[in-house]
């Protein structure tokens, strides 16, 4: 009897869900979602060719943006099988195991991502607010050990989750509500008791992406008040140009992962459509638009870009 009511809890796969209701028009939305794949992914290995192949751009804020373009080819990699499969082929099975690897990466990846943007903040602060002692704080190995360190707690602050999450008895009710896996949202899944994960999935978040953005205001706190400090109005202005880009870049990967955070923790009576939206936006904006703001704001990468497309 005890297995035969077992087997209720465990079903095999979750169930991924495309846009919901609108299943009807998969087709054509798959043209610009992978679209977006594609230009995440070509946009953010030409900065990394370009940065790679052209000795001036061998300098920290740059080697930070190659770092950053890395991240996000990852992310794009880790969502875009499942996405694609569902719009494509109306794959929604995924196997548990497939479904905590793939959420272990996302988690890590994004959380490697907040760990970046601090450290192009902290470049930012020691380049406007110490200039003179730029290039002695700011050493080649010093940038490579603060690029493996946020790689590193982005994989030791995640890796708890499969291991979690494998421990768990999950309902017949297995529907998720994104194309890819996202830990606050399997965890819900669960028949047992996730109060260990919840409990240490906020402190986690709080304690280093929360964290983080705290030290990003707290940098352009003290950098704003430097740039107040300088005479010249010509020479302001340049200064703050130069964090535009980063602005831009913070401000496209946090604020949809808070809302998509609220939505979960707080808002229990979301519409399924909104949390899809926002999960899209969460993770597929961010890697498009990051090569993109660069490109744009940053003139040496505008002027390189041009000169490999037109010769």
């Amino acid at each position: 009897m005890t297995a035969v009511n077992d087997t209720k809890f465990q079903p095999a796969v979750f169930l991924l869900t495309g846009i919901f209701g609108q299943e009807n028009i998969y087709v054509w939305i798959s043209i610009p979602i992978f679209l977006i794949y594609v230009t995440s992914i070509l946009g953010n290995s030409l900065i990394l060719f370009i940065i790679k192949t052209d000795p001036t751009f061998h300098e920290p804020m740059y080697l930070f943006l190659s770092m950053l373009a890395v991240t996000d080819v990852g992310l794009s990699i880790s969502t875009m099988p499942t996405t694609l499969g569902i719009l494509w082929f109306n794959s929604r099975e995924i196997s548990h195991d497939a479904c905590f690897a793939q959420l272990f990466f996302i988690h890590s990846l994004t959380f490697t991502e907040s760990s970046l943007l601090l450290c192009m903040a902290f470049d930012h602060f020691v380049a406007i607010c110490n200039p003179l002692r730029y290039a002695s704080i700011l050493t080649m190995p010093r940038i490579a050990k603060m690029g493996l360190v946020s790689l590193l707690r982005g994989v030791f602050l995640n890796f708890h989750l499969p291991i979690l999450l494998k421990q768990y008895q999950y309902c017949q009710a297995n529907i998720l509500s994104h194309s890819y896996c996202l830990n606050q949202e399997v965890m819900t899944m669960a028949c047992s008791d996730i109060r260990v994960n919840i409990i240490y999935g906020f402190f986690v978040t709080v304690s280093s992406v929360g964290l983080d953005l705290l030290l990003i205001l707290v940098s352009y706190v003290m950098i704003l008040k430097t740039v107040l400090s300088i005479a010249s109005h010509a020479e302001r202005l340049k200064a703050l140009n130069t964090c535009v880009s980063h602005i831009c870049v913070v401000l496209l990967s946090y604020i949809p992962g808070i809302f998509l955070s609220v939505t979960y923790r707080f808002v229990k009576s979301s519409s399924p459509l909104l949390q899809n939206f926002l999960g899209n936006v969460y993770l597929l904006i961010p890697p498009l638009m990051n090569p993109i703001v660069y490109s744009v704001k940053t003139e040496h990468i505008r002027a390189r870009i041009i000169r490999v497309f037109v010769k």
